[in-house]
């Protein structure tokens, strides 16, 4: 933080790295003394873009051992095999991988419409599960996840690796009420300049002989290959991805998580393919707010055709992209490394003054992306040895992928809906509950 923060902050915590790092570098001394026995076999499924993170995150611990690999790209599976070691199983099926009794666990970093299947077939496998968010793209999927999680006493952990973070963990044990006062507000953008071109456009053609395109759509209809497809730009299509769900799981769990909520009861999403010229189906500009029901609105913004930071305060804390959590007695601003809360203001027809003290912590190490990840990592190693629930079970997961689900159901209709968390069914809204899951291609099903 600069001086001048120093000077004008009343009460300020330093979270250094040294919980995070000291929990990262204690869980790496504690494996190293476990017999090679008790390694935990991992199979990864999917080991492109955020696969590859994902291997690099787990092989630094020392009880983890990369055993398998399973790609649909036998171009990628080759490289990555090589990598790792050509002693390691290599499947670019993975119902051949899941065959394989002496895997203890999957990894699965798949595009999202592959999610459910390969992880209730795990689970049915006898596999614990790091299955990545997305948790999945339909709300019925989500739900039976969790069935499958339960049913054959399974660990899975979701993706969501803030639940890991130090800073957020932190935060989530003071409650941002208690922090900031009662909070009626919670915003989160995502923000990336894709104007003009997007993520560009392509004409239908022969997939590359490296791919199997038809196992790659799985349970999707069939089409023809396109290079805006695969291999990474499948997020922009509503068939296999969103940009609500890639973006919007991250920051909408983080608020309903420090704000003690598990779903929303109302909501309305707006916003279309405005101005950027590409072949996405998902819009380049869109808008979700959220109702609770203890009262307060959330909301999640993804902006593709502007790309400036939305939640910076000033410029002593600039950048800060983002959570705001804004409360009765102050506003609580958070990013990976560091959260500021500015006091409030008394306002109209109020008793003049601040309402609290401001208060500004920093993390001055570590907070990466990737670092949080080989925590989250660590936790669900820890979890399958201990069976306990891990940071972010899949109940977890399925609750917050399913607020962005539901933001996309409510833009597909153009509706505001109205959602009973506990029986997951719109109120009154037959159309909504027909888009709730999709009719699998053969010979793809989903049975716990």
């Amino acid at each position: 933080m600069t001086t001048d923060i120093s000077r004008r902050t009343a009460i300020k915590t330093t979270l250094t790295t040294a919980l995070g790092f000291a929990a990262l570098q204690t869980a790496k001394s504690q494996s190293q003394i476990i017999g090679a026995n008790e390694r935990i076999r991992l199979g990864f499924v999917g080991i492109a873009n955020r696969g590859s993170q994902l291997l690099d995150a787990f092989k630094i611990h020392t009880d983890a051992e990369i055993a398998a690999l399973c790609d649909v790209n036998t171009k990628t599976l080759g490289a990555v095999h090589e990598k790792f070691g050509n002693n390691l199983v290599a499947e670019t099926d993975f119902r051949k991988l899941y065959e394989h009794k002496n895997l203890d666990a999957i990894v699965i970093a798949t595009p999202d419409h592959w999610h459910a299947i390969q992880t209730v077939e795990a689970c049915k496998a006898g596999k614990d599960v790091y299955c990545e968010k997305p948790l999945c793209v339909t709300i019925f999927e989500g739900r039976k996840m969790v069935e499958a999680a339960r049913k054959y006493r399974r660990v899975v952990q979701v993706g969501i690796h803030r639940r890991s973070s130090p800073l957020y963990r932190e935060l989530a044990e003071q409650g941002a009420d208690h922090l900031v006062g009662y909070v009626t507000v919670g915003r989160s953008f995502r923000a990336s300049n894709m104007f003009p071109n997007g993520i560009g456009t392509a004409e239908p053609t022969e997939p590359p002989n490296e791919l199997d395109w038809n196992l790659w759509l799985g349970p999707r209809p069939e089409r023809p290959y396109r290079s805006t497809i695969a291999p990474y730009k499948f997020r922009w299509w509503d068939l296999y991805s969103s940009q609500m769900g890639n973006w919007g799981v991250h920051f909408l769990d983080a608020m309903r998580w420090l704000l003690g909520d598990e779903s929303p009861v109302s909501l309305c999403a707006m916003g279309g393919r405005y101005i950027v010229n590409d072949d996405r189906t998902v819009p380049d500009t869109a808008e979700v707010i959220f109702e609770l029901p203890q009262g307060r609105l959330l909301s999640f913004c993804q902006y593709e055709a502007c790309g400036n930071s939305c939640l910076a305060t000033d410029e002593r804390f600039r950048p800060l992209g983002e959570i705001e959590l804004r409360g009765t007695n102050g506003t609580l601003y958070i990013d990976e490394r560091k959260y500021l809360i500015k006091p409030e203001q008394a306002g109209q027809f109020q008793a003049k003054g601040e309402r609290m003290k401001e208060v500004a912590a920093e993390k001055t190490g570590g907070g990466s992306n990737q670092w949080i990840t080989e925590l989250h990592a660590r936790n669900f190693l820890d979890c399958v040895k201990s069976r306990a629930l891990p940071n972010c079970d899949v109940e977890i997961g399925h609750r917050s992928t399913s607020m962005s689900l539901l933001a996309n159901i409510s833009l597909a209709l153009r509706q505001r809906l109205d959602w009973n968390p506990e029986k997951e069914q719109f109120l009154n809204n037959d159309t909504a509950n027909l888009l709730l899951h999709y009719q699998y291609r053969q010979p793809w099903k989903l049975e716990v």
